[in-house]
Parts: C-alpha cells; structure tokens; sequence
C-alpha cells in the first residue's frame, strides 16, 4: 500500500503573492536558502518548537515565493477550496497518523507486559555471559522495532545495569550494541515516525521500506557493534551506582502504576514466541502484500493478501494479538488494556504535529515552485539523488539535531528529484534508506538522545562524544553505503 500525500498544485512560481521579492530560479533559490537558514535559527538559537517552526517557515516560503494567501490558506468564500497548508498537512497525516498511533500502542503493550524483560533474559541465558553484549544488541534490534528509541532505553537499561556488574566490564561493551539496535530500527524501520513520514511524502509502499530498511539496517548495526566491541574494551566506563538504585525505584513506580491501571504483574514470564510472534506479524505481513504485487496477476487471492498487508490492518491485527495475548489472556481486564493504550498516545501528539509540519513545508515547496528551482539545480550539479539526499540529511541533522525534523524536511526538499524520473519503489525507498541514514549522523550536544545515552549510563561528556557520537556516526555511514551499492542494481 502506498501513501500517497495530497494533491498540491503543481504550477510555476505565482505572481500575485504578498511578499514577492525577486522572481525566477535565483530568486526562488535565495528563498530556498532563508527558509532553511531561518528554520535552523529557530530552532537552534530561539529553541522553537519545531512543529512551530516549520509551520513558520513553511508560511513565509510561500509568500516569498509567490504563493498569494488564498493559496497558502484558502479562503471562507469556498468552503470546497482546499488550501496548500490543509493538503499538506492532512495528506501526510492521514497515513501517518493511523501507523503511528497504531504502533504505539502495540508498543506500549509489549513494554507494560514485560516482554522486553522477557525477550533480554532468554537471549542472555541462550548466549551465556561472554557473549551477552551480543545478545543486548539483538534486544535493543528486536525490541526497537515496535518501541520509540526513549522508551528502549528507559525499559532495557535495568538489564544492561545487571549484565555489566555481573562481569565487572565496562558498561559500554553492553550499552553501546544495545543502543545501535534501537538506533537502526527507529531511524530505518516503520513504524517509526522517520521512515512512515518519508515514504508518505515520497510515494513508497511500506513493504518496500521494511525490505530496504532491513537490508541496509542490519550490515550498519553489525558494523556498529564491532565498533561497540573494539571502543567496550578501550574505555572503561563503570556502571552507575545511582541509576541502579534509580531504575529500582522506577521499576517499582511502574509497578504502582500498572496497579493503578487494573494491570497486576504475574510471577510467570511472557513467552518468547509470543512476544517475537506479536512483533513480527505485522512485519511479514505487509511484506507478503508487497511481494504478491510483484510476483502475482490480479485475482481474489492477491487482493485478500494485500488486504490482510495493508499497513493499517497489519498492524491492527498485531494490536489485537497483543491484548489477547498479553493482556486478557493473562489476566488484564478491558479498562486495564485501554488506560494503558490510551497513556501511550500522550507523547505522540509532538511527533505528529512535527510530520504533519513537515508535510506543509513539502507542500509549500512544491506548490511555490521552489522545489523545482531546487531540483533544476541539484541536477546541474551532478551529484545523484541518493547522495544529495544523504549529504543533505546530514547536514540539517548536525545543524538541528532531530531525526525526525531531518528527515521531514530532507523528503520535502528531494521529492521533485523523484517525480521527474521514474525511478521504482525500490530505488525511491533506497533513497529513504539514505535520508534515514543521515539523519542520525554524528549525535552530539544538540540531541536529546545524547544526553539520555550520557545520564542513564553515566557515561562523561567527552566519553560519550568518543562513544556514542561515533557510534551513531557507524551507523549512518555504513547504512548509507549498503543504500549506495543497492542503488546500482535496482
């Protein structure tokens, strides 16, 4: 299933805008220039809100650019007029909206049940205590998939905590595979907000995305925990007292509050299979819809698979599991299951509002006829698309420090590169991989995944620089380059 964004204009740059200053390509690439420079000013020195930001920026693009307000807002004469802004926003957040939410609540179910306990204990005693750095790693990829990379530490970290006093080693040997497998899913996988929001504004089919996510993913994560084992041993960093005694009580306040919520732990542990049946449905799911388009004719069959694909019912389905499974099988009731349901979407609202944000300022970009100016000149210059998507992913995540804001904005900004040629799902989803890729190139002091990694591991500054920085670095260069070589043969 694709996810397609509005239908926006698709005209030359308009002369009866109200701050038109300088008209044809120098012009609209000057405006181009001011709007990204502004949106990182607001939001790197007056700390904007950057749904705010792009909201702002997304306006005064269009109106130097041409677009007049009736364009830009519509207009109360005709309530039938769809303005730029409402197509953008609501072409995006139509599809990513119904995933996100989807997916967090999945989420939510998975961490409350304590299937994340579950899931890191058995690969522990499945690899043994000398390879346990590798089995947090496969943790952190596993259970990143349907979980926000904030939740993953914040679950996970007790277990890190428990291997690396057992060992006596540095914390970092267990952390760091840890922290590259949440990294990878949440930067290359749906249903994370990043790859959901580009392949809504590129036009790419889910399917696709998990294909080239996992295969551009996992070579950058092996790549990463190498660097994880080599730096573990270099740099000793010691488990942090305080937060051991930090998670007891958290673990404890969890407690309370599931109690509050009607949910009352069990003694007994959630099945592996189960948990690894719950994350993986929707997962195989949406990649045999994906597959039956290619390899069958249409008939019955194909169009039941492709139903039962859809992302919307994929994951649907996997919620249901999940409250049977894992919650009314095990004894939740059903307020227990829709207090907890209902908690996980309170953060959601920023995430989304930043997609849908982004999704304006593609709009205005297209609609103004800047993305066009933008895309003349970005093939005069020669670079292929996957690159200019890469280098320039980079540098707004660098800039600003925000995945998510990078990866919106990148898709806005490369997606009349696409549309001019036909390129194929393939192809267009490994120039997502390459966006994604940037997008959590070199972590440092502006991101707040930074200092998360920095206090709940005690980890200094400068050691994390050495550490985590780098290892986010890994990660982006070498799913960068899997991207890059796939790009040659499809």
């Amino acid at each position: 299933m694709s996810l397609p964004l509005a239908a926006t204009t698709e005209t030359p740059p308009h002369t009866g805008g109200l701050l038109l200053l300088i008209d044809g390509t120098a012009g609209l690439l000057t405006v181009a220039a001011l709007g990204i420079a502004l949106l990182l000013f607001l939001i790197i020195k007056v700390r904007l809100q950057p749904f705010v930001a792009l909201l702002g920026v997304s306006i005064a693009v269009g109106l130097l650019a041409g677009l007049s307000v009736t364009e830009l807002f519509g207009t109360v004469q005709r309530s039938d007029a769809v303005s730029t802004i409402e197509s953008g926003m609501g072409g995006i957040l139509g599809h990513v909206a119904i995933i996100i939410g989807l997916g967090t609540m999945l989420g939510a179910i998975l961490e409350v049940s304590g299937g994340a306990e579950v899931l890191a204990s058995r690969l522990l005693n499945l690899f043994g205590e000398k390879r346990a750095p590798l089995a947090m790693g496969l943790t952190g990829l596993i259970f990143g998939i349907p979980v926000f990379f904030d939740v993953g530490i914040f679950v996970l970290a007790p277990i890190v905590y428990a291997a690396a006093k057992r060992s006596g080693k540095s914390i970092l040997l267990y952390c760091l595979p840890l922290l590259a497998g949440l990294s990878m899913t949440h930067a290359f996988l749906p249903p994370h907000p990043g790859p959901v929001a580009a392949a809504g504004l590129l036009h790419v089919d889910l399917g696709w995305v998990i294909l080239m996510g996992v295969v551009c993913g996992i070579p950058a994560v092996l790549a990463a925990w190498v660097y994880s084992a080599w730096v573990g041993r270099r740099i000793f960093v010691a488990v942090p007292q305080d937060m051991v005694e930090a998670a007891a009580e958290a673990k404890l306040a969890v407690i309370e509050e599931q109690r509050s919520q009607g949910v009352e732990p069990r003694e007994d542990p959630v099945p592996l299979g189960t948990v690894l049946g719950i994350i993986g449905t929707p997962l195989v799911l949406i990649l045999a819809a994906t597959f039956s388009s290619i390899a069958f004719d249409p008939s019955t069959g194909r169009s039941v698979i492709e139903f039962f694909g859809s992302p919307f019912v994929a994951l649907t389905i996997a919620l249901l599991l999940a409250y049977y499974l894992l919650g009314i099988r095990r004894g939740w009731s059903r307020k227990s299951l829709e207090r907890v349901s209902t908690a996980s979407l309170k953060p959601v609202g920023n995430i989304l509002l930043v997609v849908g944000a982004g999704g304006v300022f593609g709009a205005v970009l297209k609609a103004s006829g800047v993305a066009q100016a933008l895309s003349d000149t970005f093939n005069d210059v020669g670079l292929p698309v996957l690159v200019l998507s890469y280098l320039i992913s980079v540098v707004l995540r660098v800039a600003q420090g925000s995945a998510t804001v990078a990866i919106v904005t990148t898709a806005g900004i490369v997606a009349p590169l696409l549309s001019e040629g036909h390129h194929s799902q393939a192809f267009v989803a490994l120039v997502i991989m390459a966006i994604s890729a940037g997008s959590i190139f070199a972590s440092h002091v502006n991101d707040g995944g930074f200092w998360m990694v920095a206090k709940y591991f005690g980890i200094s500054e400068r050691d994390t620089l050495r550490t985590w920085t780098v290892l986010e670095s890994v990660l982006s260069v070498a799913g960068f380059v899997m991207a890059a070589v796939l790009s040659l043969f499809v």
